[in-house]
């Protein structure tokens, strides 16, 4: 491909509204244009590292026996409406009607329209295990859009699946999965860890989410020198029990005027946050509950929809009001017995703690839980940096990560709700037994920016760079550097090497800009002065490393340099 016919308009400055580095150089670089909020088209730059990222995952994938399909966008309502995820999506998804007033979707992701086909066609165990998979345009009604690709409205996803007998099969597939995906990402030139993760309404026993740590992510994770890696709505620590001195028999009032806040509490009160409990409202379902921790922790959000099963949200204060009489920072499980009391495992044998009455300006002190209230216990503590690894003891960590792929063991759940059953070896109906494995296309693109570019454009990892080479002609108006340039680029590519030829009418400064810019991996520098020496510069993006080569010999080299990179 030539420069003069290719389209790539590049800006010297990106938008205001871009903030981080691969949104900023996506741009600037040419690569993306922003439709509308949370849309992009993708130009041929884009287009050429997609297409790189698409062959890579194709490729590991058939290695295993996987099976690429390519389904509808647009869904009926009754698929999601079986799997009971047509409420739970909520206005996450995008809907629609048709002209027979009919209720769609475009679709977020696949489950349902892959257990269908499943149920239909497979009727015994002999058929299986089967992987199943397809690269497909996905659409989320993305409340906040932002950070270019990696927070948008439609977007590109490898989502595979697996069907299996029993749960011993999908370890199998999920295992292979588990090792395709690191294949993957390693020949894509990531830096990722795996980490722990929660399944939200993916449901299932288990999940792991690949991440790239990066100062654009909107997700954080919690990890230790010893190996243990969670999602920050997974992760766990190690607390040191903690010992309660004896207190009254029954919980005792106290007037607390005008103290709401756990810290005004300590210092009115002379306790410790680590002996006070923290009461919240939430509504489920429309239906009221109480979160309890202890004083000094915050509360997961996400392990509390996991113990729930069902989406939460704090309840606003005018309903707190309604539900409980009294105001955010007097509230408390004593006497509550109408509503359901979640607690974190915590404060499980605790004793002689402080909560607010439910009274404005009021406080219990001497609370016991089991004895003073009812409470159903979980792990609802959001894990906090420097805490105690469980695994090992020593401090966590937490970093900003990108997620670039999830892979979860769904188990039954979409088979059972939609009726996917085959013939076992006993020859009993039985639930088909899946898995669920999602890879980002975009986000495998800019986390490898995030993690790959400096003061003067993208770095790209080989594997995925839209050319390998480029060849740049620094004098167009001497015929015989041109000449040469010409018989390189058309051996390369008759060698097959993914090549671009810059053969504007540019001054070296511009080309050189324009090559860090959008960051092609080698770049060989056809200049008049050095060529009258039969030499040739070869530039390494990465490193800026310069070598002089000999023009006689610069195919050859060319072609080795290439494939000690991987990407002959």
């Amino acid at each position: 491909m030539r420069w003069s016919q290719m389209f790539i308009p590049t800006l010297r400055e990106a938008p205001a509204e871009a903030e981080v580095p691969s949104h900023i150089l996506l741009l600037r670089a040419g690569y993306i244009r922003q439709l509308a909020s949370g849309i992009y088209s993708y130009l041929p730059l884009a287009q050429r590292v997609m297409n790189k990222v698409s062959r890579i995952i194709r490729d590991e994938l058939d290695r295993i026996g996987a099976q690429e399909f390519f389904l509808p966008a647009l869904h009926p309502a009754e698929l999601w409406q079986e799997s009971g995820r047509w409420e739970s999506m909520g206005q996450n998804m995008f809907r629609l009607k048709d002209r027979a007033n009919r209720d769609m979707c475009l679709g977020m992701t696949h489950e349902e329209v892959f257990t269908s086909i499943a149920r239909s066609e497979i009727r015994s165990y002999r058929q299986l295990p089967q992987i199943w998979y397809q690269i497909q345009t996905k659409f989320r009604d993305e409340p906040r859009p932002k950070s270019g690709l990696l927070r948008v409205r439609q977007f590109t996803m490898k989502d595979s699946y697996s069907f299996d007998v029993n749960w011993e099969g999908l370890d199998a597939s999920y295992q292979k999965h588990y090792e395709v995906y690191c294949r993957i990402y390693d020949r894509c030139g990531l830096r990722y860890r795996v980490v722990e993760a929660d399944s939200g309404v993916m449901g299932g026993r288990q999940s792991q989410e690949f991440m790239v740590v990066s100062e654009a992510g909107e997700d954080q994770i919690c990890y230790c020198q010893c190996g243990y890696a969670a999602n920050l709505e997974k992760a766990v620590s190690r607390l040191e029990p903690i010992v309660d001195e004896s207190g009254p028999e029954k919980p005792e009032l106290v007037f607390t005027p005008n103290q709401k806040t756990i810290d005004e509490i300590s210092n009115f009160l002379k306790v410790k946050p680590s002996h006070q409990i923290k009461t919240l409202v939430y509504i489920s379902k429309h239906s009221p509950l109480l979160a309890l921790l202890r004083g000094d922790h915050q509360l997961n959000e996400a392990k509390l929809q996991s113990a729930l099963g069902i989406e939460a949200r704090p309840a606003r204060p005018e309903e707190i009001q309604e539900i409980i009489g009294a105001s955010a920072g007097s509230l408390g499980p004593v006497g509550i017995s109408k509503i359901p009391i979640l607690s974190d495992q915590n404060l499980k044998g605790r004793k002689n703690l402080t909560c607010g009455a439910n009274r404005d300006d009021y406080h219990l002190c001497g609370v016991t839980p089991d004895k003073d209230y009812v409470a159903e216990y979980h792990d609802l503590r959001l894990v906090q940096s420097g805490e105690p690894c469980i695994r090992c003891g020593k401090p966590l960590a937490i970093s900003k990560a990108l997620e670039i792929g999830h892979i979860f063991k769904l188990g039954t759940k979409y088979s059972e709700s939609m009726g996917a059953t085959v013939l076992n070896a006993d020859g009993q109906q039985t639930p088909l037994v899946m898995g669920c494995y999602g890879i980002g296309l975009e986000r495998v693109m800019a986390a490898a920016i995030e993690t790959g570019n400096d003061q003067d454009g993208i770095v790209w990892p080989c594997s995925i760079a839209p050319f390998s080479c480029l060849i740049s002609v620094l004098n167009t108006k001497d015929n015989q550097l041109v000449e040469a340039a010409e018989n390189t680029y058309q051996e390369l590519q008759r060698r097959r090497v993914d090549v671009l030829l810059d053969d504007r009418d540019e001054r070296p400064g511009v080309k050189f800009k324009d090559a860090d810019l959008i960051g092609i991996p080698f770049r060989i520098n056809f200049g008049s002065k050095k060529f009258k020496e039969g030499k040739v510069e070869w530039v390494e993006r990465s490193s800026k490393k310069v070598e002089d080569i000999n023009y006689l010999e610069l195919v050859p080299r060319a072609i080795s340099i290439l494939q000690e990179a991987g990407i002959r």
